[in-house]
């Protein structure tokens, strides 16, 4: 006996036949379908059902079987609401504002910087930060006493560079950007090669920098550039930097809660950002530097001498220069041959045509002070003397 299903194809099939021959009547129609049909069979003659669509119909046409939008198609797309595209642009417009509102630029270099903090809060963290380490140094008994000879010649050639700190603050108009606060001097004992200042005028000097240090115009290298930090405003520029470097970085756990893209990102910005700017900074330093030593009436080809003794006795033990916050030794070595002629005009008292280098003072300026530099000098160490007799 045939089956339901073949029973329904054979049917099919002689309709077509028949159909076509047009032999049919419509009072005899042919058919071998039962009478009971099955709404979820198809009509190819398959076995397989298709279940029934509850849900939103789609609507097909019987000669392509293309789908059929249920809605015109609005090419635009749906407009943004106000609220959102007006808070962006309030956004965007603060952000420029508050960016170009504390837009500074560095004397000298010309080099123009965000600064977001003000200088009576940099000060205030400096000494903060200046009473934190003295007393850690004091607490190991690292610190020189003021009447050591070390301190005493830090405080002299210190207080020159200080004065000529000031003069150039005053004809560079930023001097109410700079602290009145007297410079403090802290001679620390460490093997360490090094000197740095915090904000408000307080510079450590370490003992271990005095075996790169031949005379007084080298020693008066190193703290100019040491002040020329605190002229440029380089902690207040760090600390706007760091700003936004958290406020990214806390934007990135919010957008990534797992910390991948956090753990990222930090290494990131200080190997692409933080480091290179503070080599900027750092070359910044090194070039009012010389300026300021030059000014004080030391000899600004020492800062050359400096460094080239430096780079000899940590050559091998210096990092790469993208991986220091310090340019390598041989980058400061060809900057100081560009900035050198300049800065001798200020040493020998030769007026500059641009008015940059507005230090000067006569040619016989500073013949006369380093006479009195040698004086003090001589003073200085007889003093030294006495005391070391009479303990």
């Amino acid at each position: 006996m045939m089956s339901l299903i073949q029973r329904r194809c054979a049917a099919s099939v002689l309709r077509q036949s028949l159909g076509s021959a047009r032999t049919r009547t419509a009072s005899t129609p042919i058919s071998l379908l039962p009478t009971r049909w099955n709404p979820l069979q198809t009509n190819n003659c398959s076995i397989a059902t298709q279940p029934l669509n509850l849900g939103r119909s789609s609507h097909r046409t019987f000669s392509s079987g293309r789908r059929m939008a249920s809605a015109p198609h609005r090419p635009g797309g749906p407009a943004l609401p106000a609220y959102i595209w007006m808070t962006a642009v309030g956004t965007t417009s603060m952000i420029g504002y508050f960016y170009y509102r504390y837009l500074e630029e560095v004397p000298l270099t010309h080099r123009k910087r965000w600064i977001a903090t003000s200088p009576q809060w940099e000060w205030q963290l400096g000494d903060q930060e200046y009473q934190k380490l003295l007393k850690q140094f004091q607490a190991k008994g690292h610190v020189l006493p003021p009447d050591h000879r070390a301190s005493i010649t830090v405080q002299r050639v210190g207080s020159r560079v200080a004065k000529a700190a000031l003069k150039f603050a005053q004809e560079h108009d930023m001097a109410h950007n700079i602290s009145k606060s007297p410079y403090t001097y802290t001679v620390v004992r460490s093997e360490m090669a090094n000197a740095f200042v915090l904000p408000n005028n307080h510079v450590f000097v370490m003992t271990g920098l005095f075996k790169y240090i031949q005379n007084e115009d080298d020693l008066a290298a190193v703290l100019a550039h040491e002040c020329s930090h605190n002229l440029a405003r380089h902690a207040g520029e760090r600390m706007s930097s760091s700003i936004v470097t958290n406020f990214l970085a806390r934007l990135s756990l919010l957008i990534d809660p797992s910390g991948a893209i956090f753990t990222i990102f930090l290494p990131a910005a200080a190997v692409f950002r933080e480091l290179p700017h503070s080599r900027t900074q750092e070359t910044e330093a090194d070039q009012i530097g010389v300026y300021l030593a030059a000014e004080a009436c030391y000899d600004p080809r020492a800062a050359k001498r400096v460094f080239a003794a430096m780079k000899k006795g940590m050559e091998n033990s210096a990092p790469p220069e993208f991986l220091s916050t310090h340019p390598s030794h041989e980058s400061r070595i060809q900057h100081f041959d560009q900035w050198l002629p300049d800065a001798m005009k200020v040493y020998n008292g030769e007026s500059d045509q641009d008015g940059e280098l507005s230090f000067g003072g006569g040619h016989d300026r500073c013949h006369h002070v380093r006479h009195q530099m040698q004086s003090a000098r001589k003073q200085a160490a007889h003093q030294a003397a006495l005391r070391e007799q009479s303990n």
